[in-house]
């Protein structure tokens, strides 16, 4: 084992190439915290998490405050022990999305530091369950788009071999959303999955009400139908829909997802790594689905994300939405629909570092030496 002597923190603000909307709000920029950390040996490992455009600094300082000092010094290797007394350290903000977020950018930098010091890659890692994983694709289904547009994006993707496509619901009035997806039910047929996405926009009676209608459509999955916090509607409303609820993207620790399944109040899980607090509760998160034979479809970071879901048996399709091409070097490697995970030690992100110190937010970048 080698301890941690040096630590940086630095953030980049990542603005989407497409426009991109749901039921609740637009994400206009992502903002990226990157935290890389440094061992006695010279080995380093790389992290990162990210935020919809708000709460940005405040991760930043809880890293720079509170957190990272406490890494200078430790045992790089014994990374549960770091997460969990972080965890400890932060628990008047705990569980929270700021304090989860930035545990995350730290835990995914020491998951890749282990990778690499072991010459292996994350999904064999932390499991290596399967070599490949289908894709679907959110970014031709945003809200704003018109339905011909959404059509012609399904069968895009469709004839690039990918499983489905997710479409953002939230219309004015449940007839708008039914048009928009039944065009495109009609247009790819009944053998293409087609998902959607509510972001948390509805009341329980109008959740009740399109989970009807979705049912009708022939919809995989209504995603967050609800507020994340309405444990009990999410219960209700899964007893009662034709259409399995997925959850995920809004809970930030393992026992709120353990609270959503022990009530039986999704039937998919989209734990992700970046809000959850990183790969260490993402991986007991996926885990405790599996023991109760639910399946793990992660939300967003589809480059972090690849190499997770084939580390786990459970894991079922994976999101396709490009973020991070501005600063990286190498792309999501994609054959005939699958998605295939990097077999390079670490994460595998091809990180382009010039790039990244270039759009480094000024006054988050910081640095901790160990001198003792």
């Amino acid at each position: 084992m080698a301890r941690i002597m040096h630590v940086e923190i630095r953030m980049v603000d990542l603005v989407p190439l497409v426009k991109r909307t749901d039921a609740i709000q637009s994400f206009v920029s992502q903002e990226t915290p990157f935290v890389t950390i440094t061992d006695a040996d010279g080995a380093v490992g790389m992290g990162y998490s990210y935020t919809i455009g708000t709460g940005g600094p405040a991760v930043i300082s809880l890293l720079r405050e509170t957190l990272v000092p406490r890494l200078i010094g430790r045992e790089a290797e014994e990374i549960e022990r770091i997460w969990r007394d972080l965890l400890f350290v932060t628990h008047a903000t705990a569980v929270g999305a700021i304090t989860s977020i930035a545990l995350a950018a730290i835990d995914t930098a020491l998951w890749d530091l282990r990778c690499r010091k072991a010459g292996l890659p994350l999904w064999r890692m932390a499991g290596g369950a399967k070599a490949a994983i289908p894709l679907y694709s959110t970014e031709g289904g945003w809200l704003h788009i018109e339905t011909a547009a959404l059509v012609e994006d399904a069968i895009k993707v469709r004839e690039q071999g990918f499983a489905g496509s997710k479409v953002k619901v939230g219309k004015p009035n449940l007839a708008q959303d039914r048009a928009r997806l039944s065009a495109v039910r009609t247009a790819v047929g009944d053998d293409f999955r087609l998902m959607v996405d509510a972001n948390q926009a509805f009341h329980y009676h109008e959740a009740l009400l399109r989970s009807h209608m979705l049912a009708d459509v022939g919809i995989t999955w209504f995603e967050e139908p609800m507020p994340a916090d309405d444990l009990t509607g999410h219960a209700r409303l899964s007893a009662a829909s034709r259409v399995p609820i997925a959850v995920g993207e809004s809970l930030y620790s393992p026992g709120q997802f353990a609270d959503y399944l022990r009530a039986g109040a999704c039937s998919i899980v989209q734990v992700d790594v970046g809000r959850v607090g990183g790969i260490t509760p993402w991986l007991k998160v996926a885990h405790m689905a599996e023991a109760m034979n639910i399946a793990v479809c992660p939300h967003f970071l589809m480059e972090l994300h690849v190499s997770l879901v084939c580390a786990i048996p459970n894991s079922w399709m994976l999101e396709y939405i490009p973020q991070l091409d501005p600063i990286t070097e190498t792309r999501l490697d994609i054959r005939d629909g699958l998605a295939h995970p990097p077999e390079v030690p670490g994460l595998g992100i091809g990180w382009d570092h010039k790039a990244i110190a270039e759009q480094t937010i000024a006054g988050s970048h910081s640095q901790v030496t160990y001198h003792g």
